[in-house]
């Protein structure tokens, strides 16, 4: 997040965190771009009117340095000029302020879904010990042999996960992006239950797990590594 504003700032990282996302954040376009060159990151959201570096400039080096890192403006310069300028130079997405925060995070999310460096399947997933294939659902566990057959619900939460691994994903979104439930709705623990379920045939340990790894209060992450919590 590459923002001068800080106010505006400091609103959208607590929205985009509490939606499961690590920000690292930036109040000038020089040490934004610094940052978005030399760190791990998924997507950048870039201001324009920035202090350091003007918005268009760290737009055109990040396209340079990093061709397929998705990039989207947010500012208030509306004009169709501008939004072709952005677009041209490589933007993703393009948003004027003032805008919604839920509008924010479903194009924060549209764009990672088409984004190259995001795979939007995965079919066979591998952990520490385990090899997993997802179309056929199920479980081989590498130090004996044995296999676990995965029920197609079981398959689809576990290939949604990983689909976002690293990510914390919402218990609500993941109601209403695989079972297809409004958690405002309806009120039910089965995911819960699957969730336990999958843990078992991953011999994930339940009090400490590893694998899927329970954010109290926000939802569920993968992780493909076997560090500790």
């Amino acid at each position: 997040m590459i923002e001068d504003d800080r106010a505006i700032r400091t609103g959208l990282v607590d929205a985009l965190s509490y939606g499961g996302y690590s920000v690292l954040q930036a109040d000038r376009g020089d040490t934004g771009l610094a940052k978005a060159l030399h760190a791990s990151v998924d997507l950048v959201l870039l201001d324009l009117i920035l202090p350091g570096r003007d918005g268009f400039e760290v737009l055109e080096e990040l396209r340079a340095a990093r061709p397929t890192l998705p990039v989207m403006v947010l500012t208030a310069r509306g004009e169709e000029s501008q939004r072709v300028r952005g677009l041209k130079q490589g933007a993703d997405d393009y948003v004027v302020k003032p805008f919604g925060v839920q509008e924010l995070l479903a194009r924060v999310e549209a764009v990672l879904r088409r984004s190259p460096g995001r795979p939007s399947d995965v079919r066979e997933l591998r952990l520490p010990g385990i090899r997993i294939d997802l179309d056929e659902r199920r479980v081989v566990h590498e130090s004996d042999g044995s296999s676990e057959e995965l029920s197609a619900r079981e398959a689809e939460l576990l290939r949604f996960l990983a689909i976002h691994a690293g990510r914390v994903v919402s218990r609500e979104e993941l109601l209403s992006r695989v079972w297809g439930l409004d958690s405002k709705v309806v009120q039910t623990r089965t995911l819960d239950v699957h969730v336990a379920r999958l843990r078992e045939k991953l011999r994930d340990d339940s009090v400490a797990p590893r694998i899927i790894r329970t954010v109290r209060g926000r939802g569920y992450q993968l992780s493909t590594t076997d560090s500790g919590p």
